[in-house]
């Protein structure tokens, strides 16, 4: 069976996406695994950093002139985002502003190209569809650099994240090495990732185990995916790497089990794009001028840094089990 909600509007998420207490009615965490919530996220829980690491960020003329002639002389950029959970990405309180790590880094490239940023909220699993269609120039929503997504989408990469399980506290799995593992559970995911069409690509392997079939439970909203774990509609989430690790210092009796893989995480453009150069150019200024680390450092992703950006690098390949 796959369960799949509705998707809404974009305000409809805000609870969902910012994982508060007064969202899932949870408390701190009582132990398990270490603290990885973002360095600057002191004081109540749930409380995002708002620290300005890209303020200072100077106009790189060498990634500018890499730019299009239309796009210099049009001075802006129009981006399709989703807004997920953090630290990814996330509204602050007041239900308009996004910011996460998806945010900063689109920010500061744009001032480095000396554009305007124009944003538009945009439902994850219309992104790209709609980039092929030109009505967006880039998209953001820790797009993972995949093989299918290459056969259409050009990517420019900035971090590496990829995919990660938790459960309740109470369950008996302790990690998530080889999909059989979930033969017979519930597994709670977001439409249209990568998540999703992992675990359906590899669902006959339950079978050739001799085991039950796991069950995909697909949710639209972005925190749905938590609120069914912790109500017992499903038994597992797959999600982000980064996203599990902070939603497990949010939630009570919830527990990260493990990183499964990795994958490259780009900004997402309509395949043969011309602006991949100057974004290209723009991150890896950005790593030289200590930029990056500190929006790495802000959002508590140190891990997830790449050595330098590329464009459209071959999928980092899936673990064989």
């Amino acid at each position: 069976m796959r369960t799949r909600t509705s998707s809404g509007t974009a305000r409809t998420t805000l609870a969902f996406a910012l994982i508060t207490a007064a969202a899932l009615g949870l408390t701190a965490c009582s132990g398990g695994e270490p603290s990885t919530a973002p360095a600057g996220a002191t004081g109540a829980q749930g409380a995002l950093p708002t620290e300005d690491v890209v303020g200072a960020v100077k106009k790189n003329e060498t990634a500018a002139k890499l730019l299009p002639a239309d796009v210099r002389q049009r001075g802006s950029l129009t981006i399709a985002s989703s807004v997920a959970s953090p630290p990814s990405s996330a509204y602050l309180p007041d239900g308009k502003t996004v910011v996460g790590v998806d945010a900063d880094f689109s920010a500061a490239v744009a001032k480095a190209l000396g554009l305007e940023l124009k944003r538009e909220v945009v439902g994850f699993e219309a992104i790209l569809p709609a980039l092929g269609s030109g009505k967006y120039d880039v998209g953001t929503g820790n797009f993972g650099v995949t093989e299918e997504r290459r056969k259409t989408i050009d990517f420019v990469t900035y971090i590496n994240d990829g995919q990660g399980f938790a459960a309740r506290a109470d369950s008996t799995l302790k990690a998530v090495t080889d999909l059989t593992q979930l033969c017979g559970l519930k597994v709670a995911v977001n439409a249209g990732t990568t998540f999703e069409r992992t675990l359906e690509k590899n669902k006959d392997r339950c079978a050739q185990a001799g085991k039950p079939a796991y069950e995909v439970n697909v949710y639209s909203e972005a925190g749905a995916i938590w609120m069914s774990l912790q109500q017992g509609r499903s038994d597992v989430v797959m999600n982000t790497i980064n996203g599990v690790r902070y939603a497990v210092t949010q939630q009570k009796n919830v527990k990260f089990l493990n990183e499964y893989r990795r994958l490259d995480v780009g900004f997402a453009f309509k395949k043969g794009t011309p602006l991949a150069p100057a974004f290209q150019e723009a991150v890896n200024g950005l790593k030289a001028d200590g930029t990056y680390d500190r929006i790495l450092k802000k959002w508590g992703v140190t891990a997830s840094g790449i050595a330098k950006s590329q464009i459209s690098p071959p999928e980092i390949p899936a673990p064989k089990k």
